[in-house]
Protein backbone atom coordinates (compact mmCIF):
# COMPACT_ATOMS: atom_id res chain seq x y z
CA UNK A 1 0.00 0.00 0.00
CA UNK A 2 1.55 2.91 -0.94
CA UNK A 3 0.08 6.67 -0.02
CA UNK A 4 1.34 9.85 -1.41
CA UNK A 5 -0.58 13.22 -0.83
CA UNK A 6 -1.24 15.92 -3.47
CA UNK A 7 -0.11 19.41 -3.11
CA UNK A 8 -2.71 20.24 -5.67
CA UNK A 9 -5.09 23.65 -4.42
CA UNK A 10 -8.70 22.68 -5.05
CA UNK A 11 -9.07 26.92 -5.32
CA UNK A 12 -6.94 26.60 -8.74
CA UNK A 13 -8.86 23.93 -10.41
CA UNK A 14 -11.18 24.32 -13.41
CA UNK A 15 -13.42 21.85 -12.09
CA UNK A 16 -15.09 21.07 -8.86
CA UNK A 17 -18.39 19.18 -8.99
CA UNK A 18 -19.81 17.16 -6.36
CA UNK A 19 -22.17 13.72 -7.46
CA UNK A 20 -25.00 13.00 -4.92
CA UNK A 21 -25.18 8.97 -4.38
CA UNK A 22 -26.97 6.54 -6.71
CA UNK A 23 -25.83 9.38 -10.19
CA UNK A 24 -23.76 8.77 -12.60
CA UNK A 25 -21.61 11.28 -14.74
CA UNK A 26 -19.14 11.75 -17.81
CA UNK A 27 -16.22 14.04 -18.35
CA UNK A 28 -13.53 14.10 -21.33
CA UNK A 29 -10.22 14.91 -19.67
CA UNK A 30 -7.24 16.54 -22.39
CA UNK A 31 -3.54 15.02 -21.93
CA UNK A 32 -2.40 16.30 -18.51
CA UNK A 33 -4.95 17.42 -16.51
CA UNK A 34 -4.87 15.83 -12.95
CA UNK A 35 -8.53 14.49 -12.14
CA UNK A 36 -9.05 13.74 -8.14
CA UNK A 37 -12.21 11.93 -6.53
CA UNK A 38 -12.67 12.70 -3.21
CA UNK A 39 -14.55 10.34 -0.83
CA UNK A 40 -16.62 13.10 1.34
CA UNK A 41 -17.97 10.54 3.85
CA UNK A 42 -15.72 7.68 3.91
CA UNK A 43 -16.47 4.27 2.72
CA UNK A 44 -18.12 4.86 -0.25
CA UNK A 45 -17.48 3.14 -3.81
CA UNK A 46 -17.43 5.00 -7.03
CA UNK A 47 -17.45 2.96 -10.24
CA UNK A 48 -15.19 4.26 -12.89
CA UNK A 49 -14.68 3.59 -16.45
CA UNK A 50 -12.21 5.28 -19.09
CA UNK A 51 -12.28 5.48 -22.73
CA UNK A 52 -10.02 7.01 -25.42
CA UNK A 53 -11.95 10.03 -26.18
CA UNK A 54 -11.48 9.87 -29.25
CA UNK A 55 -12.09 6.51 -29.82
CA UNK A 56 -14.38 5.18 -27.44
CA UNK A 57 -13.43 1.55 -29.03
CA UNK A 58 -10.09 1.52 -27.18
CA UNK A 59 -11.32 1.45 -23.47
CA UNK A 60 -10.21 0.67 -20.02
CA UNK A 61 -8.76 -3.21 -19.61
CA UNK A 62 -8.59 -4.79 -15.98
CA UNK A 63 -6.79 -7.63 -17.32
CA UNK A 64 -4.14 -5.84 -19.39
CA UNK A 65 -3.84 -3.27 -16.18
CA UNK A 66 -3.76 -6.07 -13.73
CA UNK A 67 -1.19 -8.22 -15.32
CA UNK A 68 1.50 -5.18 -16.01
CA UNK A 69 1.78 -3.76 -12.93
CA UNK A 70 1.37 -7.66 -11.41
CA UNK A 71 -0.89 -6.60 -8.58
CA UNK A 72 -4.53 -6.90 -8.09
CA UNK A 73 -5.23 -3.44 -6.09
CA UNK A 74 -5.12 -0.06 -7.45
CA UNK A 75 -2.36 2.68 -6.11
CA UNK A 76 0.23 5.25 -6.70
CA UNK A 77 1.70 4.53 -9.96
CA UNK A 78 -0.50 2.01 -11.27
CA UNK A 79 -0.79 3.15 -15.21
CA UNK A 80 -4.45 2.23 -16.71
CA UNK A 81 -4.26 1.05 -19.58
CA UNK A 82 -6.61 0.41 -22.58
CA UNK A 83 -7.55 -2.65 -24.30
CA UNK A 84 -4.90 -1.50 -27.17
CA UNK A 85 -2.07 -1.37 -23.97
CA UNK A 86 -1.57 2.52 -24.28
CA UNK A 87 -1.80 3.91 -20.25
CA UNK A 88 -5.42 6.31 -20.63
CA UNK A 89 -4.72 7.78 -17.34
CA UNK A 90 -1.88 7.18 -14.32
CA UNK A 91 -2.54 7.09 -10.56
CA UNK A 92 0.08 10.33 -8.85
CA UNK A 93 -1.30 10.55 -5.43
CA UNK A 94 -3.76 8.10 -2.89
CA UNK A 95 -4.24 8.92 0.29
CA UNK A 96 -6.64 5.66 0.31
CA UNK A 97 -3.96 2.54 -0.71
CA UNK A 98 -6.34 0.40 -1.99
CA UNK A 99 -8.78 0.36 -5.09
CA UNK A 100 -10.27 -2.87 -6.67
CA UNK A 101 -10.35 -3.80 -10.38
CA UNK A 102 -12.05 -7.07 -9.85
CA UNK A 103 -15.83 -6.63 -8.36
CA UNK A 104 -17.38 -5.26 -10.89
CA UNK A 105 -20.32 -2.91 -11.25
CA UNK A 106 -23.86 -3.95 -9.68
CA UNK A 107 -26.58 -4.50 -11.60
CA UNK A 108 -30.00 -5.88 -11.31
CA UNK A 109 -28.51 -9.26 -12.78
CA UNK A 110 -25.81 -9.87 -9.69
CA UNK A 111 -28.22 -8.24 -7.13
CA UNK A 112 -30.32 -11.16 -7.95
CA UNK A 113 -28.07 -13.69 -8.02
CA UNK A 114 -25.73 -12.13 -4.81
CA UNK A 115 -28.80 -11.49 -2.47
CA UNK A 116 -32.54 -11.99 -3.32
CA UNK A 117 -34.90 -12.06 -6.17
CA UNK A 118 -36.43 -9.29 -4.96
CA UNK A 119 -33.50 -7.25 -4.88
CA UNK A 120 -33.40 -6.75 -9.14
CA UNK A 121 -35.00 -3.80 -9.38
CA UNK A 122 -32.87 -1.84 -7.37
CA UNK A 123 -30.73 0.96 -8.49
CA UNK A 124 -27.35 0.17 -9.76
CA UNK A 125 -24.08 1.08 -11.14
CA UNK A 126 -25.16 -0.31 -14.48
CA UNK A 127 -28.23 1.46 -14.36
CA UNK A 128 -26.51 4.57 -13.65
CA UNK A 129 -23.83 3.80 -16.64
CA UNK A 130 -26.56 3.72 -19.26
CA UNK A 131 -28.19 6.44 -18.10
CA UNK A 132 -25.30 8.86 -17.82
CA UNK A 133 -24.10 7.55 -21.18
CA UNK A 134 -27.70 8.20 -22.48
CA UNK A 135 -27.60 11.77 -21.41
CA UNK A 136 -24.31 12.13 -23.05
CA UNK A 137 -25.87 10.90 -26.54
CA UNK A 138 -22.75 10.12 -27.73
CA UNK A 139 -23.71 6.52 -29.48
CA UNK A 140 -22.57 4.31 -26.44
CA UNK A 141 -24.74 1.92 -24.81
CA UNK A 142 -24.67 -1.66 -22.84
CA UNK A 143 -21.93 -2.63 -25.32
CA UNK A 144 -19.67 -0.22 -24.66
CA UNK A 145 -19.34 -1.22 -20.76
CA UNK A 146 -16.30 -3.32 -19.55
CA UNK A 147 -15.02 -4.40 -16.32
CA UNK A 148 -14.45 -1.24 -14.46
CA UNK A 149 -12.48 0.43 -11.51
CA UNK A 150 -13.84 0.77 -8.09
CA UNK A 151 -12.11 3.52 -6.15
CA UNK A 152 -11.87 3.38 -2.83
CA UNK A 153 -13.57 -0.22 -2.47
CA UNK A 154 -11.76 -3.61 -0.52
CA UNK A 155 -12.20 -6.49 -2.47
CA UNK A 156 -9.69 -9.04 -0.87
CA UNK A 157 -9.13 -12.30 -2.69
CA UNK A 158 -9.65 -14.83 -0.50
CA UNK A 159 -7.02 -18.08 0.04
CA UNK A 160 -9.26 -19.74 -2.10
CA UNK A 161 -9.62 -17.69 -5.06
CA UNK A 162 -12.30 -15.88 -4.37
CA UNK A 163 -13.84 -12.45 -3.74
CA UNK A 164 -14.51 -10.90 -0.59
CA UNK A 165 -16.71 -7.88 -0.06
CA UNK A 166 -15.45 -6.12 2.77
CA UNK A 167 -15.61 -2.46 4.99
CA UNK A 168 -13.32 -0.12 3.02
CA UNK A 169 -10.15 1.23 3.72
CA UNK A 170 -11.02 5.07 2.98
CA UNK A 171 -12.07 7.39 5.37
CA UNK A 172 -13.65 11.09 4.89
CA UNK A 173 -11.53 13.29 2.99
CA UNK A 174 -9.43 10.40 1.50
CA UNK A 175 -8.64 10.94 -2.68
CA UNK A 176 -7.38 9.07 -5.44
CA UNK A 177 -5.78 11.57 -8.34
CA UNK A 178 -5.27 10.79 -12.14
CA UNK A 179 -3.34 12.22 -14.56
CA UNK A 180 -4.74 11.73 -18.24
CA UNK A 181 -2.09 10.78 -20.53
CA UNK A 182 -4.55 11.16 -23.56
CA UNK A 183 -8.32 12.48 -24.05
CA UNK A 184 -10.32 10.25 -22.01
CA UNK A 185 -13.92 10.15 -21.85
CA UNK A 186 -14.76 9.41 -17.87
CA UNK A 187 -17.59 7.16 -17.26
CA UNK A 188 -18.84 7.40 -13.48
CA UNK A 189 -21.27 5.40 -10.99
CA UNK A 190 -21.33 6.88 -7.39
CA UNK A 191 -22.87 3.44 -6.24
CA UNK A 192 -25.96 3.13 -5.27
CA UNK A 193 -25.20 -0.88 -3.54
CA UNK A 194 -27.19 -1.41 -0.03
CA UNK A 195 -26.63 -4.65 0.28
CA UNK A 196 -22.91 -5.45 0.77
CA UNK A 197 -20.59 -2.97 2.59
CA UNK A 198 -18.78 -1.24 0.10
CA UNK A 199 -20.66 1.62 0.51
CA UNK A 200 -20.77 1.22 4.43
CA UNK A 201 -24.69 0.60 4.02
CA UNK A 202 -25.64 3.69 3.06
CA UNK A 203 -24.63 5.14 0.00
CA UNK A 204 -23.22 9.25 -0.01
CA UNK A 205 -21.82 12.28 -2.22
CA UNK A 206 -18.49 11.98 -3.66
CA UNK A 207 -16.60 15.35 -5.62
CA UNK A 208 -14.50 15.77 -8.64
CA UNK A 209 -11.54 18.27 -8.79
CA UNK A 210 -10.10 18.86 -11.95
CA UNK A 211 -6.62 21.00 -12.86
CA UNK A 212 -5.42 22.18 -16.47
CA UNK A 213 -2.27 21.00 -17.31
CA UNK A 214 0.45 22.94 -15.91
Amino acid sequence: MTLTDSRLDPKRASHDVTLESGLGWTHVLVPGQIFRIVDLEGNQAVDTLFYNAEDETERYSAVDTVREQGNLYLSVGTRLLSSEGRALCTIVADTCGRHDTLGGACAAESNTVRYALQKKFMHSCRDNYLLALARADNGMDKRDLVPNVNFFMNVPVTAEGGLSFEDGLSAPGKYVELRAEMDVLVLVSNCPQLNNPCNAYNPTPVRFVIWDAA
